[in-house]
């Protein structure tokens, strides 16, 4: 009876991460069904992380300053700067695409050291920093193209947006995307047992054995489901292994290193991390730096999976990054969220917006939909909140 008490507990603690799946789950099984099976077929799928991987990166970045207790509205101006940088680069000034895509990082970098300084040192809001650095940097963009569109782009750049790994095979599944998949199933088995044999050693762990496994094979499962459907198209795209290597370190980094730590301390209370003697304005500037080089790779990949530079690119992206990362669990006061979160959070963002497009569905309606979606995941996070605090009482 105890041990049900306990599971019952956790379990209602987790409402809204078990909640967010269980959404997944529902709208990817609505769309299946009245798109008639297109939702899951392997070249919507595919064509569903490409054309969304750039979301998804942004949405790794931006969940990271929410958690802070900040917010970046720049972010889809920075990608069309750093789009038009690589656009000039490349077709103007001849350079090696390779060498393009450092110096677009370089630059990303130092977008964020611009509006990490002023609002780590000089003290203003990132909200005011940011929307002068949304205005700033779209206007940089209008200025390097000359209002012009550049394309096109070589193919190893493209490739970084739209290409695939190389195929192995020419008829049934493809080899190495079967490979990759099951890789990633085992590092998620052996990852999640030693994280929980961790948690035990140091009385940590609260979460019941069933629910752990069940959560454990339910993730299994999808990682191996998604990579036959891939490996029955055109194998794996490029990007999504970009976007998996992003989510591993990010994870470890947000999990296990102190930058991750000082950074949900500083979202939990600024001024109480302060005094433990946490560097928060230091941790607050990379924090900036480190949004910058994300929005200038998610710049680089849109623009190669367009094969454009264009001074409009990326426009409203800030809204769908903010977005995903409300949607995946973050708190609108900071100190709550994780990778993983937002990148589910991301994916609903995405399915709903394929979903509805395959439908036939307006964008007049998408967004209401959206924006309505948005504002449901905010209020269950404000109602969970005093929930608990009643319980508290």
């Amino acid at each position: 009876m105890n041990a049900l008490k306990s599971a019952a507990g956790y379990l209602t603690g987790q409402l809204r991460q078990i909640g967010l799946f269980i959404a997944l789950i529902v709208i990817v099984i609505f769309f299946q069904v009245t798109t008639n099976g297109i939702t899951l077929a392997p070249i919507n799928v595919s064509n569903l992380i490409v054309q969304n991987s750039y979301i998804l990166i942004l949405a790794i970045g931006m969940v990271m300053v929410i958690i802070a207790g900040h917010i970046d509205l720049s972010v889809g101006s920075v990608v069309a700067f750093t789009g038009a940088m690589a656009g000039v680069m490349i077709t103007q000034w001849g350079l090696p695409w390779p060498i393009a895509v450092v110096l677009c990082l370089v630059v990303g970098a130092l977008v964020g050291a611009w509006q990490g300084f002023w609002i780590a040192y000089f003290g203003i809001p990132a909200f005011i920093v940011t929307l002068a650095g949304m205005l700033a940097f779209r206007g940089a963009a209008q200025i390097v193209l000359h209002n012009q569109q550049i394309s096109p782009f070589p193919e190893g750049f493209r490739s970084l947006g739209s290409g695939f790994l190389p195929s192995f095979g020419t008829t049934g599944y493809e080899p190495l995307t079967m490979i990759l998949g099951f890789a990633a199933a085992i590092v998620l088995v052996v990852t999640a047992f030693r994280g929980r044999a961790t948690r035990r050693k140091y009385q940590l762990e609260s979460e019941p054995f069933a629910w752990f496994i069940t959560k454990l094979a339910f993730t299994v499962a999808l990682v191996i489901y998604v990579a036959l459907l891939l490996a029955s198209y055109n194998g794996t795209p490029i990007v999504l292994v970009v976007l998996g290597a992003l989510v591993v370190i990010y994870s470890v980094v947000m999990r296990s290193a102190v930058f991750g730590r000082h950074i949900y301390a500083i979202g939990g209370n600024a001024l109480a991390a302060q005094l433990s003697g946490v560097k928060t304005k230091r941790v607050t500037f990379l924090l900036f730096v480190n949004m910058g080089v994300i929005s200038a790779l998610a710049g680089v990949v849109f623009t190669g999976q367009l094969n454009l530079a264009a001074p409009g690119a990326g426009n409203g992206f800030e809204l769908d990054a903010i977005a995903a990362v409300f949607i995946g669990g973050a708190a609108v006061t900071g100190g709550i969220g994780t990778v993983p979160g937002a990148i589910v959070g991301g994916l609903i963002i995405g399915i709903l917006n394929n979903g509805m497009s395959i439908l036939g569905i307006g964008t007049e309606y998408q967004s209401l939909i959206k924006g309505l979606v948005l504002l449901a995941a905010v209020a269950f996070d404000v109602f969970n909140k005093r929930r608990a605090a009643s319980a508290r009482k």
